[in-house]
This record gives structure tokens, sequence and C-alpha cells, in this order.
């Protein structure tokens, strides 16, 4: 197969190029016009495929619910909004639940699906503090363990890619160093460390922070916080809803504007809900939640943020459109960024010879037109 269009996105760069495509990678990059192609998009803008890091679900579909044909459902749909692969997210709840939510996924990932590629799973907790906890069920939070996690990844058949931990509860950084050293990656989150305890928690293995500016200690010009961590650690990633809801606009410009085009990650944290319609109530963690007519999504106990319902190709709109973050940095975010902190950077996150034919087609008010996973037309 060979696709085409006047803006290709090479090298930080709209060219104009022709994509050949063989047994789901990218075999070449060529000039426009070269040879004959199946698909001309003419001036339409194909950039590499998405990656989402951070989602609980859609659909009605949540991974702690541990139904096959509800991720399956996920998977084949998420292309629609230029998703091609994601980290299926838990949420604190039970050993037994959690067991269940990890071991679907793993099942899933031998048996086969269609549509975006499940790049590992993200383990939202149990391990977070009783403050910062958001919508995480408090009932469940526990100190993390070595052990524990061990049987966790031991169910999940060793797809816990991701884990976000409340790094200062993490005795001696036991869990983190762990996790380091079997290639899992710890992201400080739901957390109520000051500063100093995030600079230790870096410097013993954490490499990322979850949903900068949600669920963790504010910044002051004295007392500087998880947030002021995020603002001064240039070389740790950092996830961000980037929706307009979670932070404002503003607050998305001087993130990245501190992190740089290199280490800022924009995630959903999407919900079962998405693709619901406002009003509609849903069970998240135990507790209710309900959509309002801005897609976001709160406890309907204390009305705060639960999570959101945000599309990535949306979210691309608000960053550089409404956010006014450059596009190359807002792209390396939902692309190249997440695939880097995986480590899967040899495969995804380009277009290029030998990547996986992973593309997205946009048009210019960032709406889909199509999405190839690994070459394969997906929506």
């Amino acid at each position: 197969m060979i696709i085409q269009s006047k803006r290709v996105w090479v090298s930080g760069q709209f060219i104009p190029a022709q994509i050949e495509v063989v047994d789901k990678k990218v075999k070449a990059v060529l000039p426009y016009g070269s040879k004959t192609v199946d698909k001309d998009y003419e001036t339409k803008r194909i950039v590499p495929g998405f990656l989402d890091i951070h989602c609980h679900g859609a659909y009605g579909f949540d991974t702690n619910d541990a139904n096959e044909e509800g991720l399956r459902n996920w998977l084949k749909n998420i292309p629609g909004e230029g998703v091609t692969g994601l980290c299926p997210t838990t949420i604190t709840q039970s050993v037994d639940v959690l067991t269940g939510a990890v071991s679907n996924v793993a099942k899933v990932e031998q048996e086969g699906y269609e549509g975006a590629e499940i790049l590992g799973i993200h383990f939202e907790g149990p391990y977070l503090d009783m403050v910062y906890k958001g919508a995480q069920p408090e009932q469940y939070i526990v100190p993390p363990t070595i052990e524990q996690f061990k049987e966790y990844q031991k169910a999940a058949n060793g797809l816990i890619k991701i884990i976000t931990l409340a790094t200062e509860t993490d005795e001696d950084f036991g869990l983190t160093h762990y996790c380091n050293d079997n290639g899992v990656v710890v992201s400080i989150g739901h957390s109520a460390a000051t500063y100093d305890q995030a600079v230790l928690a870096v410097a013993n293995g954490a490499k990322s922070m979850t949903h900068i500016y949600n669920g963790m200690t504010p910044f002051n010009h004295r007392n500087n916080g998880l947030i002021g961590a995020a603002f001064r650690f240039r070389d740790v990633f950092g996830e961000v809803i980037c929706d307009g809801n979670h932070s404002t606009t503003a607050a998305l410009n001087i993130l990245f504007n501190s992190k740089g085009r290199d280490y800022t990650i924009m995630v959903s944290d999407a919900l079962m809900a998405k693709g619901s319609p406002a009003g509609s109530k849903f069970i998240f963690g135990g507790n209710e939640i309900e959509i309002y007519p801005d897609g976001s999504a709160h406890l309907t106990s204390t009305k705060n943020l639960a999570g959101s319902t945000l599309r990535l190709n949306e979210g691309l709109r608000i960053l550089v459109e409404e956010a006014q973050v450059p596009f190359d940095a807002a792209l390396n975010a939902c692309t190249l960024n997440p695939a880097r902190l995986l480590k899967i950077d040899d495969r995804k996150g380009k277009i290029g010879a030998g990547y996986d034919a992973d593309l997205v087609v946009l048009n210019d008010d960032y709406s889909v037109v199509q999405t190839y996973c690994r070459g394969k037309e997906s929506i």
C-alpha cells in the first residue's frame, strides 16, 4: 500500500511525501508523486498515530470491569479519534477486582483483537495518598509492597508498564527500585509529596508524574510542591490532561513552556463515559459520576472532577489553537514522548522506515479522516 499527501509529518516538519507500507511497517518514505498510490490525501495532514498512556475506558467499558468484549470494542473504536496505541488504566479497588482487571487485559492481548494496540497496563493505585486521592476509593488505598505488586504483575502476564504511586508512602523507595529494575515506569501521582521528597523519588528511579496539576501538592513560591517539581525537573516526563477543564489553557501553556517539547505527555484520563451524552451517570471505582455539558466527569456526591471524556484529536486542537503550544511540541506530546517513556520509540511515535505504520490523516479542523493501525484502515 502507498498513500501520499503534500503534508506528511517527517522530522518535525510537514513535507510532500509518499508512505509505502509493507507487512504493517513503513517500508519507505518517498518523494510525493514518485509512484502510483492507493490513496492521495492531497493537502490533508498525515501524522504519527496517537498514543494514550492513561485512559480508563470508553463506550461504557472500564478497565476494572474485566469484560473481554468491552475491551475489544474500545480498542476497535478508539482509532476514530486517531489513537493507535493505549495503556488500559486501572483505578484503586479490591485485590480481586484489580487482579481480574489486569488478567482480562492480558487475556485479550494474548488472544488477539482489532484496532489500537495494547501498549501495556497503567496501574493507577492502590498505592496512593488519602488527601490527594481524587476519585479513587479511599477504602482500598493501601501501602505499597513489592510482594503484592509481584502478584498483580504475574496476573497481568508482565503487562504492567506504568504504575502511579505516591512515592512518599513507599518505604525506602522499595517498590520504586523494584519497578525501575524490572522495566516498569514509576510515575508520581495522587501524592502529597513535598518538592524535596519528589527530588529523592526521581533520584531513586521515578521517571514521570501523573496528570500534572491534578492530585498533587500545589505550587507556592516558598513551598514548591509537586507542581513546582514538574516545572523544575526538565528531564522527567509529565502527563497532563489537555481538555481545558482539568487545568486552564494558560496552565497548559505554562507547563509546555517549562518542560519543553520532549518531556510533556498528553493523556485523556478518559472514563467509560467517553462517547456518552451529557447527563449520563456511571459508577467509577464504586462512586457515582456524572458527565457535564463540557465533557468533564464529576463525582455526584462532591461535584469534584473525576476524569474526562477527552478525544485525543480534540486535545491536540486545544493545545495548538487555544493553549498556543507550538504544533511540534503538542504533537510530540501524544506521539513520540509517550513512546520514549515506554521505550518503544524504535517502532512508535514517528513516520519513518522501519516504524509501525500507525498513521492519522487529519483535516485542518483536527477531525480524523482515517487512522491506520499497523497499516490497516481502522475507521
